[in-house]
């Protein structure tokens, strides 16, 4: 669902609401996985400067404080889905309040959909949401979103120009496990690109990056990742 959509009005926010209140039932369930742990222990060993994830799960930032390290030192590029910010106070909480407050009223709603599909985004496939109860902001009854980057919104500046400063000052750019469709990250490879710093573009498919990487592989990241690290023993 596009930003656009989202504000169009209350029956998508239901229909976004509902699917999301029973997809992050399980989404919140995941855990970090080898190649979380690979990362942060490139991370402690101070050969990774700044670690920027599309991602808005939160698990490289589990995977940090798993290691001592300071979650912060992950740019959530696009946020991360376990904040709640309200559109009309920028109000942030914490997604499991907000989704506590759904449960309360919808009783019952995450386990009739139990069986529903699940979606990449970590929503699930319903096609009748017109039952759901939609909470409001606590503080001014305003309309509640995840405080992620949709489709149609740009991500933050400041967001931005951290990764520009950090990228300047590295020696190099490694991309793992992204097809660089969207700009947001694909600005930062031509930014590299441009200064003349070596671009390691390791994805399993085809990518956006392709033709301005220096080195490219055709590789599982999580193998590659962990190969790059080294054994957990040897640093942990």
């Amino acid at each position: 669902m596009t930003y656009q959509e989202l504000v169009s009005g209350p029956q998508a926010l239901q229909r976004y609401w509902a699917r999301a209140h029973v997809g992050w039932t399980r989404m919140r369930e995941a855990e970090p996985n080898a190649g979380h742990a690979a990362l942060a222990r490139l991370q402690r060993q101070g050969r990774v400067e700044l670690l920027v994830t599309q991602n808005v799960d939160g698990l490289h930032e589990r995977a940090a404080s798993a290691e001592g390290l300071d979650p912060d030192d992950v740019v959530a590029l696009h946020g991360r889905i376990s904040d709640v910010v309200c559109l009309d106070c920028r109000t942030v909480f914490p997604r499991t309040r907000v989704q506590a407050r759904m449960a309360e009223l919808n009783p019952g709603y995450a386990e009739r959909h139990a069986e529903a599909l699940a979606n990449p985004d970590g929503d699930v496939a319903l096609e009748v949401t017109s039952d759901f109860v939609v909470a409001g902001c606590e503080v001014c009854g305003g309309r509640l979103k995840p405080d992620v980057v949709f489709f149609g919104e740009n991500v933050p500046k400041p967001r931005v120009q951290r990764v520009y400063d950090a990228l300047d000052r590295a020696d190099a750019l490694l991309v793992v496990g992204s097809s660089l469709t969207v700009m947001s990250g694909f600005r930062f490879v031509r930014h590299a690109a441009k200064r003349g710093q070596p671009v390691v573009i390791v994805n399993r498919g085809a990518t956006r990056g392709d033709d301005l990487a220096d080195v490219r592989l055709e590789e599982g990241t999580t193998e590659f990742l962990e190969t790059l690290a080294g054994p957990i023993a040897a640093y942990g």
